[in-house]
C-alpha cells in the first residue's frame, strides 16, 4: 500500500462529504445483457476480499471505478482486507454482485503510538483509543502479527469503525515509515482561539489553514480533517494531552450524501439510540418497520439493538434522509480463534476442518494470505491440506461445535492455539469445540496474563467459561497445551 493516511471520529461520514459531490447519478457503464439494476447503491464497511472488490458481501466489478486514497487518485493496489472503504456504484437483481463507480477509502487515524495496553487489547494513537478485537487484521509490517509487535513511538495507520464512545474499533492496523504528515479527523471539542480538542489530542490551528468551514468557522461539534507534521506526545505517558500543531484544518460534510430511493448500505456500530425505529449507525439516521427482517444476535429481534450494538443495515433512503431498513444484521461477538494445520477443504459447501473443527465461510468472511506466496485475492481453492490457518469467529449455530469465520489468514508454522468456551471440565482435561485440552504440564494464567496454580484455575472455569489454550496438536481432536489463560470476551 502506497497512498492510504488518515480519518477519524465517524469515519464513514467524512467519506461521505466526497461521495455527495458526486452527484445522484446511477453511473455503472451500462447494464450486461440480460441482467437488471436497482438503482445507485452506496455501500459502507470494510473490504472483505478481493478479485474486483467485496464490500458487505457483495462482489462489485471495479474495472471502470475510480479510487481516491486519503483525497489523492488511487487505485484497488492500495487498499488491503480489514480496509474501511464507502463505495458507490449499482448493485446487481442477484444482490450478489453489483458495478462500481467510485470507492473512497481513508484510515481512522495516521500517527504515533501514544500507549499500548497488549493485556486490555487497546493502544492510544494521537490521542485516540483504539481497540484491537477479533475483527482486527494486523499487516505483515508489524512483527509478530500482533499488539505486543508495537511500541510506542510506533507510527501506524487504524481503519475501523468509530463506536458510541468514540473508540476505534480497529478492523486493520498497519505499521508506516516515519517522517511523514500525521492525519486525525473527528468532531471539534473545547474551541478556544487557537485551539482545541479532537478526542485526547490538543490541536493549535493558530498558524493553520482553515478550508472549507461554515460561515461561521469553527464550531463545537464541526467535523474537521487536521494535518501536520509538529506532534508532541504526552510525557509522562496520560498528561499532559499530546500536541499536533496542524497545518491544515478543513471542515468535512456529516451524511452518506445520496437521494430518496438510493440503497445503503453501512457496516458499523450504533451510535445513538432513541428506540428500535430510530437510532444511527455511524451518524446515518435509521429507521424500522413491520416488514424489517432481523438476523443474527440472541433473538434475531429488535431486542437485540442498543448503542454500541455492531450491526450491518440495508435499505432504502426515504425522502427525509434516514435509511428505512429492509435487513438489520445484528453482528455477534467472534469469541473464537483457532491457530491449526489444516486437516480438509470442502470448496463446494464453503467449508473446511482443523483441529477436527469445521469452520464455514461465506461472503462476510474476510481471508488474507500472510505468507510469502501473498496470494491476492486469497480463496479456499488456494488452500491446501498441511497449512496453517487462522480462524476467527463465532460458534454457530451456539453450542454446536461449528464455527463461523469472519476472519480467515494464511500463516507460517506455529505452535497450535485455540480458544473459545469451554463445554465440560474433568481436570486435568476440559473440551473446547469438541476438542480436548489436555493440561498436565501447561502454565496456567488468569485474565491479566498473572500465573496462577492449576488448581486455581480449574476452580475459576466452568462450563462457557473463555479459554485460549496453545501447545501440540497431539491428535486429530485433541491439543497438548504448553500455556492456558482466561479470556474476556468482547
Amino acid at each position: 500500500m502506497t497512498m492510504k493516511q488518515s480519518i477519524g471520529w465517524l469515519g464513514f461520514l467524512f467519506l461521505a462529504g466526497a461521495l455527495v459531490a458526486c452527484g445522484g447519478g446511477s453511473g455503472g457503464g451500462g447494464s450486461s445483457a440480460g441482467i437488471d439494476r436497482t438503482g445507485v447503491t452506496i455501500a459502507a464497511g470494510p473490504v472483505t476480499g478481493f478479485g474486483s472488490i467485496i464490500v458487505n458481501g457483495v462482489r462489485y466489478d471495479t474495472s471502470s471505478a475510480t479510487f481516491t486514497i486519503d483525497d489523492n487518485p488511487g487505485g484497488q493496489d492500495d487498499l488491503s482486507v480489514g480496509d474501511v472503504v464507502v463505495l458507490r456504484g449499482t448493485l446487481n437483481a442477484d444482490l450478489t454482485t453489483g458495478t462500481a463507480t467510485s470507492v473512497i477509502y481513508d484510515a481512522a487515524v495516521e500517527g504515533p503510538v501514544e500507549e499500548i495496553d497488549s493485556t486490555g487489547s487497546r493502544l492510544v494513537v494521537m490521542g485516540q483509543t483504539v481497540l484491537a478485537t477479533p475483527d482486527t487484521s494486523f499487516d505483515d509490517s508489524i512483527p509478530g502479527g500482533v499488539l505486543s509487535g508495537l511500541n510506542a513511538g510506533d507510527v501506524v495507520e487504524v481503519s475501523g469503525l468509530v463506536q458510541a464512545t468514540g473508540e476505534i474499533s480497529a478492523t486493520r492496523i498497519e505499521a508506516k515509515p516515519a517522517g511523514g504528515e500525521f492525519e486525525v479527523r473527528g468532531p471539534v471539542a473545547s474551541l478556544t482561539a487557537t485551539t482545541f480538542m479532537l478526542a485526547n489530542l490538543l490541536v493549535d490551528y493558530s498558524i493553520a489553514q482553515l478550508r472549507d468551514l461554515p460561515a461561521g468557522g469553527l464550531a463545537e461539534g464541526q467535523l474537521v480533517e487536521v494535518k501536520g507534521t509538529n506532534y508532541t506526545p504526552p510525557s509522562p505517558p496520560g498528561t499532559p494531552a499530546p500536541v499536533l500543531v496542524a497545518s491544515t484544518v478543513e471542515g468535512k460534510m456529516a451524511g452518506f450524501g445520496g437521494v430518496a430511493g438510493d440503497r445503503l448500505e453501512i457496516e458499523g456500530f450504533i451510535t445513538r439510540f432513541g428506540s428500535a425505529t430510530d437510532f444511527d449507525v455511524s451518524g446515518q439516521r435509521v429507521t424500522t418497520n413491520a416488514a424489517t427482517v432481523y438476523t443474527g444476535g440472541i433473538g434475531a429481534s429488535a431486542a437485540d439493538l442498543g448503542v454500541n450494538v455492531k450491526v450491518e443495515i440495508k435499505g432504502q433512503l426515504n425522502s427525509a434522509g434516514s435509511l428505512v431498513a429492509s435487513r438489520v444484521d445484528i453482528r455477534r461477538a467472534k469469541a473464537v480463534r483457532i491457530f491449526a494445520a489444516l486437516d480438509s477443504v470442502d470448496t463446494a459447501n464453503d467449508r473446511f476442518i482443523l483441529l477436527g473443527i469445521e469452520v464455514r465461510t461465506d461472503v462476510l468472511t474476510r481471508f488474507e494470505d500472510k505468507t510469502d506466496a501473498d496470494v491476492e485475492p486469497l480463496r479456499l481453492t488456494d488452500l491446501n491440506s498441511g497449512e496453517y490457518l487462522e480462524v476467527r469467529g463465532s460458534e454457530d449455530p451456539a453450542s454446536s461445535a461449528g464455527v463461523i469465520a469472519a476472519l480467515v489468514e494464511r500463516d507460517d508454522v506455529d505452535d497450535t492455539l485455540l480458544q473459545g468456551f469451554v463445554a465440560a471440565v474433568a481436570q486435568p482435561s476440559l473440551e473446547i469445540l469438541g476438542v480436548t485440552i489436555e493440561t498436565g504440564g501447561a502454565v496456567f494464567r488468569d485474565i491479566d496474563d498473572s500465573p496462577m496454580s492449576a488448581q486455581e484455575f480449574f476452580a475459576a472455569i466452568g462450563p462457557g467459561s473463555l479459554v485460549k489454550a496453545q501447545g501440540v496438536e497431539s491428535s486429530a481432536t485433541v491439543l497438548t497445551a504448553s500455556e492456558v489463560e482466561l479470556e474476556l470476551e468482547f
